[in-house]
């Protein structure tokens, strides 16, 4: 027997081996697949945003999995924003009309309803309690670019990914799995057929990808099924960790957590917490928050918390321990409610504090502000820019887009008589006043 003959017979138990454990592989990745892929939910939706002063219908499309026989659906919050007609289908062919249950942007998740008739039973998937290990292997399955039914492959190369300004009560799951537009709501699933994730956030290229945990999505579930949101109870606190590399603050403690700011309006202002006060503990309980990746479950934990009874927090401020009772508040809708308002030629929308935090600033009570306007149209010519705040129209306070819409039926419905107002606004944080003529019906002049 030659050399190569030795080499050659030498090798063919190893390739053996090696192709026997593909196979074994890729029954595994089938059999995942399988347990989830009837799951899969492509969804169509029908959403209304304002733009050039009119609430304008767009199409667009993402994923969701079915997360219960009687038919809910998981998605984002971000697939499902300010949508007027939901449309969901199946791997099978068939489709439903959905309803929205519960929405939280915070978590980007949201709990559909399909629309079936009573005693219908659908294939659900099970979520898992269980964090995936880094190198894990995992499965994206949703419907990338419109295109139903697709299921890509990776890794979690990351299962505590901390994203800037992008999820106050969570970390991330980051996989190379490719998760295009499209993909956002559909699950990210284990080998064993278990969904440990929702894929919200992608790139074009599909490189890196993002999905929030099963264990949180579970937390909030009773409370998006229940309330309709996650019902985050909220303080008003922006918190700093003890070792901040990206920001290169470093607080000389052992424990604690630095609290960064407070909100004006917020809870915690008004118990008399400041800037660079240590908290401590919570209702007894120590709190520590070492690095950034920390800050999440800490939010998660108080905003679960409820807001039925004041929380106790001790906190070192200089060299002196001290102790604050802080009643958490309702967080409430985190962005505003927006109107169309024709014959003015605008559209206007709620203040809202977590959404347009410098227009709270300038307008702490509340208030309405112009979201678009339609291009020489009547409120264009009278002088009307975006972000005006609205405070009054022909002396009514204009507290809230109700307020603008009940005084927009008024003026309407009076137009042959009285087709003036002056309204008064704040600019910039400075005070105007404008005059809106509004005799030109935009209808008429289409």
């Amino acid at each position: 027997m030659n050399a190569k003959t030795i080499l050659a017979v030498a090798a063919l138990p190893f390739a053996a081996g090696c192709l026997s454990n593909v196979a074994d592989f890729r029954d595994t990745v089938a059999e995942a697949k399988q347990s989830v892929f009837p799951s899969l939910v492509y969804i169509s939706v029908v959403s209304e945003s304002g733009s050039d002063g009119k609430i304008e219908k767009t199409q667009g499309s993402g994923s969701g999995v079915i997360a219960s026989e009687k038919g809910e659906v998981l998605t984002n919050h971000h697939v499902i924003d300010r949508a007027a007609r939901i449309r969901c289908q199946l791997t099978d062919g068939s489709s439903y009309e959905a309803k929205v249950v519960g929405s939280d942007k915070d978590l980007d998740v949201a709990l559909l309803q399909l629309q079936a008739p009573e005693g219908t039973k659908f294939p659900a998937a099970k979520l898992t309690e269980r964090k995936p290990e880094v190198g894990e292997v995992v499965l994206a399955m949703g419907a990338p670019w419109g295109l139903a039914r697709s299921v890509s492959m990776g890794i979690v190369s990351c299962n505590d990914r901390y994203l800037e300004n992008c999820g106050d009560y969570t970390l991330w799951y980051q996989t190379d799995a490719a998760i295009s537009p499209g993909n956002s709501g559909g699950p990210l699933v284990d080998t064993h057929g278990y969904v440990v994730g929702l894929n919200a956030r992608g790139n074009t290229r599909g490189a890196q990808g993002f999905t929030i945990p099963s264990p949180i999505i579970l937390q909030v579930l009773p409370n998006l099924r229940e309330y309709g949101d996650a019902h985050w109870a909220w303080l008003g606190i922006d918190w700093q960790p003890l070792r901040d590399f990206s920001k290169e603050a470093f607080f000389d403690a052992p424990d604690g957590v630095i609290v960064a700011g407070t909100d004006p309006q917020g809870p915690a202002r008004a118990a008399g917490l400041e800037p660079n006060d240590r908290v401590i503990a919570v209702d007894g309980r120590s709190v520590t928050a070492k690095f950034r990746e920390d800050i999440p479950a800490l939010n998660r934990s108080l905003a679960l918390s409820g807001w039925d009874r004041p929380l106790r927090l001790d906190y070192v401020r200089g060299s002196v321990t001290n102790s604050v009772a802080v009643k958490p508040a309702a967080k409430g809708a985190t962005q505003g409610r927006e109107a169309e308002f024709k014959r003015w030629g605008l559209t206007a929308k709620d203040i809202n504090r977590f959404e347009t935090p410098d227009l709270a600033f300038q307008a702490p009570d509340g208030g309405v502000y112009v979201s678009s306007l339609a291009w020489e149209g009547n409120a264009d010519s009278a002088g009307f820019k975006r972000r005006d705040i609205i405070r009054k129209w022909d002396g009514q306070d204009v507290k809230s887009v109700d307020d603008l819409e009940k005084i927009y039926k008024a003026a309407v419905a009076d137009v042959a008589r009285k087709s003036r107002a002056n309204v008064d606004i704040l600019r910039g944080g400075r005070p105007a006043r404008i005059v809106i003529d509004y005799r030109n019906d935009p209808e008429k002049d289409d």
